[in-house]
């Protein structure tokens, strides 16, 4: 029974793991609990955590497992769908150059490809090629400081006199002059003070255990931005439903907040509550990939956003929701008139100057709903609800 059990369980850990990179590879949970073979509530509970009461009355927390995002890879490098081209092209005898010029690459990238990554019978085979490559890839290379011990006391001797990052790097151009090669920016120095493997000190008066991210690595840096011009047309005479816009609604001194997205069609209000009214770039992710998730698929084609950095993951948003994001010009919302308007109309529950964190998610989710049922004048006196649970049976 004990074996049966340790083989279940890791059994269980290699489907969790499966799941992971699954969810962080942009797909859907509903997708990736089919593809692992698992109950959807089990997905959720390993995505989002729960908390259970045990036989004695005590409230015990599971932690949901960590999300990796799948970094991109660099178009220097081959990817695995032009390895199976390769493959491919290579079965039906074409050359070299001619697999080159099908790949828009050089042949000499083609002929080391085909020479390193191929198996010990000689075949090329594109799996295989794939793990090879990442295999020899993981190679982190030592730091320079850490054996270079002229280069490292020099370094230490100018901290311990508590000179600033930049101006180490400027001594040691003026101490090596004639030696590039000892020479580090002011980057290369603050990370090898917080690496263990590089004994590294300085004056302990403002010394930290670990690194605090500076101001664009804490709030997300926006980036591959789809400006409101490349927008679809169909999205500004507002015949067509599943066009969102959305915004946060910020508490005292910006330290908590609300989102809402607005269908522009229909008028119709989605409110987004954040844990613990925090609106960081993850959990605003994560809470309007929730809200279009619960959206019939052809009401969420775009959603329109101003250039605040919370929306940071913009692109894990279209690549779990399939809605694809597009900002709005800087110092412009009016370009998101239904949402501004919106948000007007919520201040009446939401005064300025307050704590947002107070209000649960019931408290706001009643709101939306008491909102959405108030006619409006510029929907002919129609409902927002009505319209849009109309639009979603379509």
């Amino acid at each position: 029974m004990r074996d049966r059990r340790r083989k279940r369980a890791g059994f269980q850990a290699e489907k969790q793991q499966r799941y992971v990179e699954l969810i962080a590879g942009g797909v859907t949970n509903s997708e990736a609990c089919r593809l692992v073979g698992i109950d959807r509530k089990t997905g959720n509970r390993w995505r989002y955590g729960r908390k259970v009461r045990n036989s004695a009355g005590a409230l015990v927390i599971y932690p949901p497992v960590k999300i990796i995002e799948a970094k991109p890879r660099s178009p220097r490098y081959l990817s695995e769908p032009e390895r199976i081209q390769i493959a491919d092209l290579l079965a039906a005898r074409m050359s070299v150059r001619g697999i080159a010029q099908e790949l828009r690459r050089a042949p000499s990238t083609i002929s080391r490809e085909i020479r390193r990554n191929r198996d010990p019978d000689g075949r090329y085979r594109p799996h295989h090629a794939e793990h090879a490559a990442c295999a020899r890839a993981c190679k982190p290379r030592a730091r320079r400081i850490a054996g270079d011990e002229v280069l490292a006391e020099v370094v230490q001797r100018l901290l311990s006199r508590r000179w600033s990052r930049e101006q180490v790097a400027h001594e040691l151009r003026v101490l090596f002059a004639d030696q590039p090669c000892r020479w580090l920016c002011k980057e290369t120095i603050y990370q090898a003070i917080y690496d263990t493997a590089v004994v590294l000190t300085r004056p302990a008066r403002r010394r930290r255990r670990r690194r605090r991210l500076q101001g664009s690595q804490r709030r997300g840096r926006l980036t591959a931005m789809r400006m409101i011009n490349e927008r679809p047309a169909e999205v500004a005479d507002r015949a067509q439903a599943g066009h969102w816009e959305g915004d946060l609604i910020m508490g005292a001194g910006n330290r908590s907040a609300i989102g809402t997205l607005v269908e522009r069609t229909t008028r119709y209000l989605i409110p987004l509550a954040f844990p613990d009214g925090v609106a960081s770039t993850d959990a605003v992710r994560q809470a309007i990939t929730d809200a279009l998730e619960r959206v019939p698929a052809g009401l969420r084609r775009t959603l329109t956003w101003d250039q605040g950095k919370e929306l940071a993951h913009h692109q894990q948003i279209t690549a779990h929701t399939g809605t694809s994001v597009f900002f709005c010009d800087a110092h412009s919302p009016w370009q998101r008139g239904s949402n501004e308007n919106m948000n007007g109309l919520l201040r009446d529950y939401f005064p300025k100057g307050t704590d947002l964190s107070v209000h649960t998610i019931q408290d706001i989710e009643r709101i939306a709903t008491e909102v959405n049922d108030r006619p409006r004048k510029t929907l002919g006196w129609q409902r927002p609800a009505e319209l849009f649970a109309a639009a979603a049976t379509a």
